[in-house]
């Protein structure tokens, strides 16, 4: 039996970042800049929550509500120009990945998304300074769960799913499901959001610090 590669991919929203915080500190600023009343800054993270990810029918209803003259597409734009600048990683994030890179880690971020918003993440964030490779579901054509979008990510990384690795993630379908389909180990985050949802992770933890944790601790040959 050859030697399982030190492969570890990871989830991007909500996984590294703080994509809750980050929405909330949007909408905030989203408000004060539009002189709304408040209380909407709720009823957009609402609204978010209840129609995520579909970005469009979001703004649709945004558009809508406040009665805004610019038309969807704009307002999309805007907002994945935006975003990056109020993303932050969770604690202890940066740290981690940069400790796996030195124990000879691959590190790697497999994400569903807009490639100017996701990449923006990145760059804003650090982590494109941490990582080996990356492949965005929008510059692709092609979204987690489906296989294609893991070798990508593995590919950029320099290894191969033939031999193995991990995905870190909090969607027990696009992360935990996706990464069965691709041959790998997984971990999940579990923040709450799939209660009574059945699973196939080979470890459940509440944040990816713990994730990094079991990694470190995977010492297989």
């Amino acid at each position: 039996m050859g030697v399982v590669q030190r492969l570890a991919l990871f989830d991007l929203d909500r996984t590294l970042v703080d994509l809750y915080a980050a929405f909330r500190r949007w909408a905030a600023e989203f408000v004060e800049q539009r002189r709304l009343e408040p209380e909407e800054v709720a009823w957009l993270v609402d609204l978010d929550r209840d129609v995520r990810p579909q970005r469009d029918l979001f703004f649709a209803r945004v558009r809508e509500r406040y009665a805004l003259a610019e038309p969807v597409g704009e307002l999309l734009a805007a907002y994945c120009r935006r975003m990056p600048h109020h993303v932050r990683c969770y604690p202890g994030v940066l740290d981690g990945l940069a400790e796996l890179r030195a124990l000879g880690w691959r590190v790697g971020v497999v994400t569903n998304g807009l490639p100017d918003n996701q990449l923006g993440k990145l760059r804003r964030t650090g982590l494109a300074d941490l990582i080996d490779g990356c492949a965005v579901s929008g510059a692709e054509g092609v979204r987690k769960p489906e296989r294609s979008l893991f070798e990508i990510a593995a590919r950029r990384c320099g290894a191969t799913l033939a031999d193995g690795g991990w995905m870190v993630g909090d969607n027990l379908i696009a992360d935990i499901q996706g990464a069965r389909t691709a041959g790998l180990r997984s971990i999940w985050i579990d923040r709450g959001t799939w209660p009574g949802h059945r699973h196939q992770a080979d470890h459940v933890v509440s944040d990816v610090v713990e994730a990094m944790a079991i990694l470190r601790a995977d010492t297989r040959d």
